[in-house]
């Protein structure tokens, strides 16, 4: 199979879905009817990879005509919000083939990551055309900041008990203040699949809870035999689980159109948009408090709250390059905090930043020793809300207009979106993954 596209495109949304589904279909057939990827001989590999190559640019070709128009048919003309794996499965059924579908997505989760075929990039692509579509792209931002389908059935018992557990979050109510504390502790508090809806809910909870003016975000205690019984803030995303094909490509898609961007920008309400010249989210100033280090997904976490405070021991950094990945949305806010050197000495060098250290205080607001943290956070909050946090919930919304619209967001995921989907399904990752971090010895 050769890469020329030359399927006919008629203009007409409905008819182009029917009969380029067919041949996606079809090219899919092919697929399937080789040998499993990991048993193949070179020449079926180069045909595999044939078929995808050309599918993809065929995808990329369908999108740019109709990226918007399928929005629309989806979301009944933007009547209906729907997150982004709701919005796939949507378009897995309408264009069978345009994404790969519910039992192809079970099957590829079953794989390792290096035996995947890499369906899941098509995903990246659809997102990619219809987050630059400006109509469609600010839609789905957004539906991605409304609340959580589970956070209504928690929130009267935080409101009620000032304290909720969830499996892998917890919140506590503690003066002016609720805290949220992050818990994977095998995986020294690393994200992944298992903990990404406890955390989306618990910002949604500590958000809308009247309770409270203040958030802050912490990370629980760890069973590392290294770091037993100290709190860490985050590992990053779990290697672990990537390396044994744990995390789906919508993961990060899910991690930074939804949780970090409502840290950032707060809930939106349905009925209005989240931009900030509208000013109708429902948002909370956050304080973050790093103990141990913030890696990678940690470090990103960070570029997105109101005050960061650190223990004078702890560090930081993004080695997402090395892993073979891109660190969120680091590389649209990094630079605002320490200049584009430093920013790209961090991302693409592996730079460690020590919190103490001058480069760490242009991310970091203030260092306590260990033993005082606990105290220093009781001192910021109450710096924070002693005049009251309406002020800096109007100061935020004034920064983030100058420093990051949503337009200019939207922008970065449709960049992000396609690019983090080639990473994710690159040989090099798992090349990275095994070169750097000894991934073959490791116990999914």
């Amino acid at each position: 199979m050769n890469d020329t596209v030359a399927l006919p495109m008629t203009g007409v949304p409905d008819d182009d879905a029917r009969s380029w589904s067919r041949h996606w279909i079809e090219a899919r057939r092919s697929l399937a009817a080789l040998p499993a990827k990991p048993d193949r001989t070179p020449e079926q590999a180069a045909t595999a990879a044939a078929i995808l190559r050309a599918g993809r640019a065929e995808r990329e070709r369908f999108l740019v005509r109709h990226a918007g128009s399928l929005y629309d048919q989806l979301t009944a003309g933007r009547s209906r919000f729907l997150r982004v794996d709701e919005l796939l499965a949507a378009a897995a059924a309408y264009a069978p083939g345009l994404v790969p579908g519910a039992a192809e997505l079970a099957d590829e989760a079953l794989r390792k990551q290096a035996d995947k075929e890499g369906l899941e990039a098509d995903q990246g692509i659809f997102l990619a055309h219809l987050l630059a579509d400006a109509t469609a792209g600010r839609h789905l931002c957004h539906a991605m900041l409304l609340q959580h389908p589970a956070t209504a059935r928690h929130l009267p018992r935080l409101v009620r008990d000032g304290g909720l557990d969830l499996p892998t979050a917890s919140l506590r109510r503690e003066g002016e203040a609720m805290i949220v504390e992050a818990r994977n502790p095998r995986f020294l508090n690393a994200e992944d699949a298992t903990t990404l809806d406890d955390f989306e809910v618990a910002v949604d909870l500590a958000t809308l809870d009247p309770g409270s003016a203040v958030a802050v975000l912490r990370g629980g205690t760890v069973e590392h035999t290294k770091y037993a019984g100290r709190r860490v803030f985050s590992a990053g995303i779990n290697l672990t689980h990537l390396y044994f094909g744990k995390i789906p490509f919508l993961w990060y898609i899910r991690r930074d159109m939804g949780v970090v961007n409502k840290i950032y920008r707060g809930l939106a309400v349905p009925d209005a948009s989240p931009e900030d010249v509208v000013g109708s989210t429902r948002e909370k100033p956050w304080i973050a408090a790093v103990d141990t280090f913030a890696i990678g997904g940690g470090c990103q976490l960070l570029l997105a709250m109101d005050y960061v405070l650190a223990a004078d021991d702890a560090y930081l950094t993004l080695p997402a390059r090395k892993e073979g990945i891109i660190p969120g949305a680091a590389n649209l806010r990094l630079a605002r905090f320490t200049g584009e050197a430093l920013a790209r000495q961090l991302i693409s060098h592996g730079r460690r930043l020590e919190c103490a250290s001058p480069e760490g205080r242009t991310i970091c607001d203030a260092v306590a020793p260990p033993g005082e943290m606990d105290a220093a956070i009781a001192r910021a909050v109450t710096d924070m809300t002693a005049s009251g946090a309406v002020s800096l919930v109007g100061n935020r919304r004034a920064f983030r207009v100058g420093a990051e619209p949503l337009d200019t967001f939207r922008t970065y995921m449709a960049v992000y979106a396609r690019e983090q989907a080639v990473c994710h399904f690159s040989p090099q990752l798992i090349g990275n993954l095994e070169r750097n971090w000894n991934a073959q010895q490791r116990r999914a």
